[in-house]
């Protein structure tokens, strides 16, 4: 593997280049000088037409020096002069994702006020977690190119049949949705190799030439550009009548994906402790349901955004609630809601909230087919989530929904609820980071047959 590019950390960000507090307390300092230096300029502006004229008559020549500037004008062009001084000082572009990108471009346009807690706020994950925005940068742009790429297991180590090659649809002209993914997947890999992000010329000389970017080659300068020799990139570019384009990985490229994907993705908590014997790791044993990855906030609020309307007085259970997200933003809306929780911890947490809890392990509760709906975040490792979920279907009264945030592999490795014909849809990659894991996540939602069950 390639070594990682020179990524500044927090440390010698502070002792080799200015502060952000330096660099707010110049924005401030520059600020309120502005209104001077325009009354400045205005004087300057009146000298300059009184030199032009003689006796104050008007030689029938125009001399607007101050159309269009106003003081509004100069306070908008210094605060996002100061946004993009602190992106480009601390080299944020080649660590940023394609998404982070978008995001910020979109911020500058209308940034926010010039502090330290809003450059915390907005570049922080960056900053004091360079190496973690890189790996994140390849997740994001690769989990959307083939559901290989977004599957933790797939992406171990070691692993062989990794897809060689992408499709891309409309890879055309400039602005075209392949063209921007191709230099997505070119930017995301150059920041990971530790590689120069790509240029406008070497994604012209790739459309023009398939192959051009296996090699290094010098581009020769013009007279808006000095001459640059690019380094090899190792992909190249088969693309058909009808817009679309395979871009195929060499072999180093695709061991520097399945890498920086694996460090990324890393691993759930195992099902049992490895000091354990694996005899006790059978059947309902505790120690599989003790893993615990918090459903974030934000995930959260995207899972219910949809359903939270219509719940009001709706019966929910939230198996294995954990300290009880869940089940607060149910309770919010209006619904009825248990909780199962096994540790006691948790279940306490849970309680002191007011929150109804049965204090066991959720697969030796006796179903009672009485909820409208189940709202779960089951354990990840494995697949020992599909137990879960079946189990949790037969809390459901005939016609009701279960919905759960489950690992990727559910979806496109495991075929282990496929008989239920769940519908799924993929989480944004990093959801439950926060949490302690890069796994990418999706959420299956199942309707139980509206007839009565028969166990």
């Amino acid at each position: 593997m390639n070594a990682r590019p020179e990524i500044l950390t927090g440390s010698e960000i502070t002792t080799g280049r200015r502060k952000p507090s330096e660099i707010v307390a110049e924005y401030e300092a520059k600020r309120e000088a502005l209104e001077g230096a325009l009354s400045e300029y205005e004087a300057a502006g009146s000298a300059l037409k009184a030199a032009a004229t003689i006796g104050g008559t008007w030689g029938n020549v125009t001399l607007d020096t101050g159309r269009g500037i106003y003081l509004s004008n100069l306070k908008q062009s210094l605060l996002q002069s100061a946004w993009r001084h602190v992106y480009d000082l601390y080299g944020l572009e080649a660590i940023s994702s394609a998404t982070d990108k978008r995001r910020y471009e979109q911020m500058f346009s209308a940034p926010p006020p010039f502090t330290v807690e809003n450059i915390r706020d907005a570049f922080g994950d960056l900053i004091s977690d360079p190496w973690g925005s890189v790996l994140r940068g390849m997740a994001e742009v690769f989990a959307q190119l083939d559901p290989a790429f977004k599957s933790h297991e797939k992406m171990k180590i070691g692993v062989k049949g990794l897809p060689k090659r992408v499709i891309l649809s409309n890879v055309t002209g400039y602005g075209s949705w392949g063209r921007d993914r191709l230099r997505d997947i070119l930017n995301a890999l150059a920041a990971y190799q530790g590689k120069p992000l790509i240029e406008y010329r070497e994604i012209e000389a790739l459309m023009r030439d398939g192959e051009a970017l296996l090699e290094a080659w010098t581009a020769p300068g013009d007279g808006h550009r000095p001459e640059v020799e690019f380094p090899p990139r190792g992909v190249w570019l088969k693309r058909f009548a009808n817009g679309n384009g395979h871009l195929f990985f060499d072999l180093t490229t695709l061991r520097d994906i399945n890498r920086a994907l694996a460090e990324y993705y890393g691993d759930v908590l195992p099902d049992c402790p490895e000091d354990r014997p694996a005899r006790q790791c059978t059947g309902t044993d505790v120690s599989k349901d003790l893993q615990y990855y918090p459903t974030p906030v934000a995930v959260v609020e995207r899972v219910l955004a949809e359903i939270k309307y219509r719940i009001e007085g709706q019966r929910v259970l939230e198996p294995s609630c954990g300290c009880g997200r869940f089940m607060d933003a149910l309770r919010a809306v209006g619904a009825d809601v248990v909780g199962c929780e096994v540790d006691p911890v948790r279940a306490a947490m849970c309680e002191a909230k007011g929150h109804r809890i049965m204090r066991m392990n959720f697969l030796d509760t006796a179903p009672t087919p009485d909820f409208d709906r189940v709202v779960m975040n089951p354990p990840f490792a494995g697949r020992h989530y599909a137990k879960h979920v079946r189990h949790a279907l037969r809390f459901l009264k005939p016609g009701g929904t279960l919905t759960a945030i489950l690992p990727a592999t559910a979806r496109y490795d495991h075929g282990e609820l496929d008989d239920l014909r769940p519908h799924w849809d993929d989480l944004p990659v990093g959801s439950f980071t926060e949490s302690g894991t890069n796994i990418n996540t999706t959420v299956a939602t199942i309707h139980a047959p509206k007839e009565k069950r028969r166990d």
